[in-house]
């Protein structure tokens, strides 16, 4: 399964990754490499979770497009 993640730097200087399709999955890393090793470790207990609970593994994404000014 591939799943989208989003990094982002918090002001601490910690990188954050968030898996938008499972709500409440999040982890973090000194560096942008253990940020992802720790979000796919934190996706599959997300997964393993939401089955236990009858939950939908993923939510729905979907892309739009803005203009910006």
């Amino acid at each position: 399964m591939k799943l989208l993640v989003a990094l982002q730097r918090d002001e601490t200087g910690v990188i954050v990754a968030e898996c938008p399709a499972i709500p409440g999955c999040v982890s973090q890393g000194q560096t942008e490499q253990e940020a992802l090793a720790n979000i796919r470790d934190a996706i599959v207990g997300c997964l393993e979770v939401r089955a236990e609970q009858g939950l939908p593994l993923t939510v729905r994404t979907a892309e739009v497009e803005v203009a910006v000014a």
